[in-house]
């Protein structure tokens, strides 16, 4: 409709100018020195028109010759582009990193050169070529440097697969440094890099800023900060004042966590603060009957130890048959030298189920007997257990 309208109005104008050119008696006089050009006024104002339209014509001939060009190299962007991808994702690493590299010196976009760039380096990554791999990066920062995230998470990760947690936090930093919220990805980068480090108070903080997040993991950040949490404690265990202090922050119900009550329980063993570290057990085995709690029960010895056997007969009310809660209860009788009450707790956890370390117990409650022949019976079925085991 356009077009039909254009042409109209160009017939009309043509009309219009020709109807006028005949009433025109004037002449135009064209000057190029030396040259001179007179022209009666109709057939300067016909030649005007002509030139006019000339020059529209090569214009467009010139931009649509542009236009073609560009429109070829913006498919063949796309088709290197794609190619590459479809390449990388087959495992053809070789094909993908020459693709993107062609892609990459047609591409015109910011977008398109980041993108380009990150596939090209991470082809070059699985074929091991390190110098190929940073100078697609470096280029990618240099021509797209608005895609300056995409770029430099790519090289955190790189960094990280090598255990350079060093390097990969300062390349964070630089990215932090433009401020504003950062994406899931590169929060769980910097996560990567504060485990490797050991920083893990900065991995339990990023835990629960990832916690937050929709498009976060919620059962491996969970796991993660459970993980962060028994390495927390694990490395305050020369530092009674330090520990204490994690302890004392952590929730209650986090404190219920049977994994989390052996780690610090461990931990106050460790610097012979057996009160906490029986506290601790005594308040979480009722609750998670963990064999492990139990067993750290007999690991830590005072004055208190009728007082912990009174605390474990109760426990053995709820469970008769607990294994590891009769050991542990013949390791506590055998510390305080009730013969009778040992053994028959050592027999029953035997009976309960086999095991290598009731053995040992029996073996050695039976060298304190002075029945020789008995304990070296026991050291031989535990022995032979243990390298059931092992096998």
């Amino acid at each position: 409709m356009k077009l039909i309208l254009w042409l109209l109005a160009l017939f009309a104008a043509a009309v219009a100018v020709t109807l006028a050119a005949k009433n025109m008696t004037g002449r135009a006089l064209l000057e190029m020195p030396p040259y001179q050009i007179e022209l009666s006024l109709d057939h300067f104002i016909i030649g005007v028109i002509a030139a006019f339209f000339i020059f529209y014509i090569v214009v467009r001939i010139i931009l649509g010759i542009f236009g073609f060009s560009r429109r070829h190299r913006h498919k063949k962007t796309d088709e290197m582009l794609l190619s590459g991808l479809k390449a990388y994702f087959e495992g053809d690493f070789v094909k993908a990193q020459r693709n993107t590299a062609i892609a990459l010196k047609l591409a015109d976009s910011s977008t398109a050169q980041a993108i380009c760039a990150v596939i090209a380096a991470r082809s070059a990554n699985k074929l091991d070529e390190i110098t190929a791999r940073d100078q697609y990066l470096r280029t990618a920062l240099h021509q797209a440097p608005d895609e300056k995230s995409l770029c430099l998470a790519t090289k955190t990760e790189f960094l990280l697969n090598d255990r350079r947690y060093e390097e990969a936090l300062k390349t964070l930093q630089s990215l932090y440094a433009d401020g504003g919220l950062q994406s899931t990805v590169v929060l769980q980068l910097e996560l990567e890099a504060q485990q490797q480090a050991g920083n893990w108070d900065a991995v339990i903080e990023l835990t629960e800023i990832l916690a937050k997040r929709q498009s976060a993991n919620k059962t491996l950040v969970r796991e993660l900060k459970h993980h962060a949490q028994i390495e927390n404690i694990r490395s305050k265990a020369s530092d009674l004042q330090l520990l204490n202090q994690y302890w004392q922050h952590i929730s209650p119900m986090e404190k219920m966590d049977s994994k989390l009550s052996v780690a610090a329980a461990r931990a106050y063993i460790s610097l012979g603060n057996c009160t906490i570290a029986n506290r601790i057990i005594e308040q979480n085995v009722p609750i998670t009957w963990d064999d492990e709690l139990i067993e750290l029960y007999a690991e830590c010895l005072d004055y208190h130890v009728n007082r912990q056997i009174e605390c474990a007969e109760v426990w053995l009310k709820s469970q008769p048959n607990n294994s590891q809660l009769l050991l542990t209860l013949g390791k506590l009788c055998t510390y305080c030298e009730l013969w009778g009450k040992a053994q028959n707790y050592l027999e029953a956890s035997l009976s309960v189920e086999p095991g290598h370390k009731a053995h040992f117990a029996l073996a050695q409650l039976n060298e304190k007997l002075g029945k020789h022949e008995l304990a070296m019976n026991h050291y031989n079925k535990g022995l032979e257990l243990t390298l059931k085991q092992l096998s």
